[in-house]
């Protein structure tokens, strides 16, 4: 292998790549469920997140029941690959700062991200950050805690690339039922359903703006949930169109059973990983100078094409050959 740079520091300057998570961010507020998760998360790797639900997840009048449960869970030696992080209610809510500061009290280093969900506007989400910010100071956490927000509202939407430029937001979600909600009626029913969220006009404008919003800063954004968990057809399709067509690298899960359609509908095709190994190979042979591969021209900017589909195949648990996993990829 070449003693060229590594693809990340030749390919991009720094703060330009985007903050790489899994394609799949599993939501689950049962017991039952949060603990078949970690287990299946022990087993595939953290090639998943799991965000533990304290908002819809919590009975009401059992919400600090609810965090001390979630803290349990976090807490559980199962949760051996850092990737589990918890939604917490609304801005405003009255179990927001309860949920904040006994999810950091109890969670604390073992928390990989909060989920901040309807924000009525950037400056909701400035101030749920600065409450998470002062609440770790406060309890002599370390270190920042990487926040997510739930795009679901008109002025979410309108003020999403303001958002997105938040430098503490790590991913924007999309949420496909409390934004149709939003609209009183004038969505109908079928925008909800597999089908019509990848067509019905106004829901197709809010996936674009959300991940035209989250490329432009370098942050993750994450498509919303198909409801019709036990569809397995109309799953793939969903998460296919979502990585291919509308640009999302990462899918909500809402049942075990989503978890691997969705990280098999969102990996590179072995063909394209092939390609993406000889081209990598070749350029880094090359210092990064530009080469012609198969009859085509390839520089520094298709070059950082297929260095991401590499970077996706290895999120994604794709089979590498030993010496790519050991070039790029070992720490």
């Amino acid at each position: 292998m070449s003693t060229a740079p590594h693809p990340r520091l030749a390919l991009f300057e720094e703060g330009d790549a985007a903050a790489l998570l899994p394609v799949v961010d599993h939501y689950c507020g049962v017991e039952a469920r949060m603990r078949k998760s970690l287990e299946l998360q022990a087993e595939m790797g953290p090639v998943f997140d799991i965000t533990l639900d304290c908002e819809d997840g919590a009975p009401v009048g059992g919400e600090v029941e609810h965090v001390l449960l979630v803290n349990e869970v976090l807490n559980d030696p199962l949760n051996r690959h850092g990737r589990v992080g918890a939604r917490v209610h609304p801005l405003g809510h009255p179990a927001f700062e309860a949920d904040v500061e006994g999810l950091l009290a109890g969670g604390g280093e073992r928390l990989a991200y909060l989920m901040v969900p309807k924000p009525q506007s950037f400056e909701d989400v400035d101030r749920a950050v600065a409450f998470i910010d002062a609440t770790r100071a406060r309890l002599g956490l370390a270190g920042e805690l990487p926040v997510h927000v739930l795009i679901e509202t008109h002025g979410a939407l309108r003020d999403v690339q303001r958002i997105a430029a938040h430098p503490r937001i790590e991913s924007l979600s999309f949420g496909l039922m409390d934004f149709v909600s939003a609209h009183r009626g004038a969505i109908p029913r079928v925008g909800l359903t597999v089908e019509g969220q990848f067509s019905h006009p106004l829901v197709v404008r809010a996936k674009l703006e959300i991940a035209a919003a989250a490329h432009a800063h370098g942050k993750t954004p994450s498509h919303c949930v198909v409801t019709e968990f036990k569809d397995t057809d109309a799953l793939e399709m969903a998460a296919g169109r979502a990585a291919r067509e509308f640009g999302y690298t990462r899918m909500w899960s809402i049942h075990p059973n989503q978890i691997r359609p969705i990280v098999e509908a969102f990996a590179p095709r072995m063909a394209e990983i092939d390609e993406a190994i000889e081209i990598i190979q070749a350029a880094q042979a090359a210092h990064w100078a530009p080469i012609q591969h198969r009859d085509t021209l390839h520089d520094r900017a298709s070059y950082r094409y297929f260095w991401q589909v590499l970077e996706r195949a290895h999120r994604t648990g794709q089979a590498l050959p030993a010496e790519v996993t050991a070039a790029y990829f070992n720490p």
